[in-house]
């Protein structure tokens, strides 16, 4: 990890494009967070697209601005964070051009560093359950509500450079969990990492227990 403390934060550039090739460019690269004062880092191993207001399946579909998503029709670069089932904070990056409402989740990381935090935050469960979900990595780098609408770049939560990935090490399969939109391949991970919120098993994926 000492590596990945070195590298550098992605620019602003970066999320300047459609959200379909964010999600896809993000995987590998890794997430460190400073939040409470602690440190805890994971790689990126799965993360969903939302096309914004012409996608039902998004947030900002049809342009349906309030308080709550407002972050998510911010400029690129920028912290959406909202509250799952009332439960759960998911955490994404907003992409292209302010207004658009188009973002990436974050859905799975791999844990590089602060392991010892994310445990005591995560309660009893095995590592490989740590951030196998949205609202389990949020838990995890201690990522709620006050990051909202913060730029990444300087924040307390960022993302730097990972290592290159190995050519075919991405794969696009339907997202997770929604009912609208629900066969558009936008939800990308890399395969064959354990750490991802579904496991393949005998060639299909099965839920993981939780969020």
């Amino acid at each position: 990890m000492k590596q990945s403390r070195r590298a550098a934060t992605l620019p602003v550039a970066f999320f300047r494009r459609p959200a379909e090739t964010v999600a896809a460019e993000l995987l590998g690269k890794v997430v460190v967070s400073t939040a409470g004062g602690e440190l805890a880092a994971g790689r990126i191993v799965e993360t969903e697209a939302y096309l914004g207001y012409d996608d039902p399946a998004s947030h900002g579909y049809l342009h349906r601005r309030n308080a709550r998503n407002a972050a998510l029709f911010g400029p690129p670069g920028i912290w959406y964070v909202y509250l799952s089932y009332g439960m759960h904070w998911c955490s994404n990056l907003v992409c292209q051009r302010a207004g658009l409402a188009s973002a990436v989740l974050l859905r799975a990381l791999e844990p590089v560093d602060g392991l010892a935090t994310m445990r005591r935050r995560r309660g009893s469960v095995p590592d490989h359950e740590l951030c196998s979900g949205p609202g389990k990595l949020c838990q995890a780098l201690g990522i709620t509500r006050d990051l909202d609408g913060v730029a990444m770049a300087g924040g307390p939560v960022m993302v730097l450079q990972g290592e290159p990935l190995a050519p075919g090490s991405v794969s696009a399969t339907p997202r997770i969990g929604i009912t609208k939109a629900a066969d558009w391949p936008l939800r990308f991970h890399l395969v064959g990492s354990p750490w991802t919120s579904r496991k393949e098993k005998g060639g299909r994926f099965r839920r993981s227990p939780a969020p």
